[in-house]
């Protein structure tokens, strides 16, 4: 056995003068109970992973769950635009000279929102920081926002495989992860690597979503594939894990998510509740 076998946190290990702990203690929000963490990842930026992650926690509510979101993207942030709650602004409440605590935005649903663009005072306002300081902050608001009992929080992560990434597969206890990808060659060996990633660090990998993997044919109805030949099975495959669904190109989904109303437009097409409700 080893010798911090017996310790309840990383800090816990540090008041007893271990300096290296081998067990794999994870960090556990301080105000709040959360089940299920799923982390929602892709290899690239622009292939709709925060809309994946929306339409998600708009389904897991819809089924009665109590969902939270943390928007870990911490230098993009979206998840405030997808619900509309842009404009709204997080009570930060100082707990001490250092630290402090987060009041998350509820959506109209009861869907707890955590994000970087809740916190800046202007919604456009860029974070200039490195990356020690992105993932001292991510640390806090993940600690520290007042979740309150959730059966699942999604955590919307910055793509690649970089300090962030690292932070919350090593540090945070991530049931599962779910890629987002789109339908192109030079995409799918980016993400590629981010599936490789989490196997080495012992990451289960829940699926792919394939996104904007089509559009219809508005004369026609066909689904004409605009960016690649191959189908959202063979890409799968050669990622080495399990097709959750193929997604459109949708403009009316991006209309809606303009307009604020995005959890009301998932809520309506039956493609996303075909896809996505029997996910958990």
């Amino acid at each position: 056995m080893s010798e911090c076998s017996s310790c309840k946190s990383k800090d816990d290990c540090k008041s007893k003068g271990i300096t290296s702990c081998e067990t794999s203690i994870k960090v556990l929000p301080k105000y709040g109970n959360v089940k299920n963490i799923i982390g929602v990842i892709s290899g690239k930026g622009g292939v709709g992973k925060s809309t994946i992650t929306g339409i998600m926690a708009t389904i897991l509510r819809k089924k009665g769950f109590k969902v939270g979101v943390l928007d870990a993207d911490i230098t993009g942030p979206s998840m405030p635009r997808f619900f509309g709650i842009n404009a709204e602004r997080s009570i930060i409440t100082p707990i001490d000279e250092n630290i402090v605590k987060f009041q998350p935005v509820e959506t109209e649903s009861g869907i707890k929102v955590m994000s970087m663009n809740l916190i800046t005072q202007l919604e456009d306002q860029p974070v200039i920081w490195r990356g020690p300081v992105i993932t001292g902050v991510l640390n806090q608001m993940y600690t520290n926002t007042e979740w309150g009992d959730l059966d699942y929080l999604l955590i919307d992560m910055p793509p690649g495989t970089g300090d962030v990434a690292l932070t919350v597969m090593q540090d945070f206890p991530i049931k599962e992860m779910i890629i987002v990808s789109t339908p192109q060659d030079m995409v799918s060996m980016i993400v590629k690597k981010m599936v490789i990633m989490a196997g080495k660090l012992g990451i289960p990998i829940k699926g792919v979503v394939e996104n904007m993997a089509y559009i219809i044919c508005t004369g026609c109805d066909k689904k004409l594939r605009v960016f690649s030949k191959k189908s959202a099975e063979e890409h799968a495959e050669y990622l080495g894990i399990p097709l959750i669904g193929e997604l459109p190109i949708d403009l009316e989904f991006t209309a809606a998510l303009e307009d604020g109303k995005a959890e009301e437009y998932v809520l309506d097409n039956p493609l996303y509740l075909l896809i996505f409700e029997g996910l958990y």
